[in-house]
């Protein structure tokens, strides 16, 4: 089997599980409940919930270029805030196509010659990161709950905050020593990500006149986005709602406004990407610091 034929046959499987994931969730709610809720949605606090969502993306943006300086790819921050916009698109919008990640690696190694294991490294950090600050997150989120959901999992749930921390420490410093001076720095900006990402989601919650069970809103939220980064859909389309669905059942809460907030999220991770599409046509000339 060619690359080639291997890549579609792998695009056409995702797109095969979104679509069966999207039937599957509209087996199980009503679409128009959905629409009902997204229609009293207020304009303003959407408004709010895309800018920190803009701002979650330009933080996310510098930790990726913090780790790239750390293996010697001194990209200016203009130039590697057009490179991950144009990593957006590609990863939403061009799904046959080259991922976004792999393009930035692919362009980073090409420019800057810094080893390909070395660049395929600090892009899955980069994720982990990410991932363990939505993880922990969740943690304090299920510890604050007054969800009976979570009182079985309390003394688990603390133990795994510090765990979780030591183990990705013990990961850096085993298999990727080069990056342990900007560890704590690199953790620092995945906690205002995240922490912008769940204010935006506030924000979907207020536009939406949700009041109640905020907490555990969020919670589902960050669960979903964990499991969204699993490479299984189409920019996680459907997995990141059937996370949500299954979520609403075991917390008690209402399916279709968790849908609702699903399907926001998404147009505005959409929109935001679809800036992206200037770079595809007009490519970044990327600049390094002198």
């Amino acid at each position: 089997m060619t690359e080639k034929l291997r890549k579609k046959l792998i695009t056409a499987l995702k797109f095969i599980i979104s679509a069966a994931l999207i039937y599957f969730i509209f087996t199980k709610i009503d679409l128009q409940d959905v629409l009902q809720t997204l229609r009293k949605s207020d304009p303003l606090y959407l408004v709010l919930a895309l800018l920190f969502f803009v701002l979650s993306k330009g933080i996310a943006a510098l930790r990726l270029n913090l780790y790239f300086h750390q293996i010697g790819a001194k990209i200016t921050q203009k130039s590697n805030l057009k490179l991950y916009l144009q990593g957006m698109f590609y990863n939403l919008f061009l799904p046959g196509g080259i991922g976004g990640d792999a393009y930035k690696g692919y362009v980073i190694q090409k420019e800057y010659q810094t080893g390909t294991k070395k660049v395929v490294s600090v892009l899955l950090l980069d994720r982990l990161s990410g991932m363990l600050l939505l993880f922990l997150y969740a943690c304090f989120l299920a510890l604050i709950s007054d969800s009976p959901f979570f009182k079985g999992f309390l003394g688990l749930t603390i133990a795994a905050i510090p765990l979780s921390i030591a183990v990705f420490w013990w990961m850096n410093w085993k298999f990727f020593s080069y990056t342990l001076p900007i560890f704590w720095k690199s953790i620092g900006y995945s906690a205002i990500v995240q922490l912008a990402q769940l204010v935006c989601v506030l924000c979907i919650l207020q536009s939406l006149s949700i009041s109640l069970e905020v907490i555990e809103y969020l919670f589902v939220f960050l669960i979903s986005s964990i499991v969204s980064v699993i490479p299984l859909t189409i920019g996680g389309i459907g997995s990141r709602e059937v996370t949500f669905l299954y979520g609403a059942k075991w917390l008690g809460l209402d399916a279709s406004t968790s849908i609702g907030i699903s399907f926001t999220f998404f147009l505005i991770t959409a929109l935001i990407s679809l800036i992206g599409i200037v770079y595809h046509f007009r490519k970044p000339m990327l600049e390094t610091i002198s």
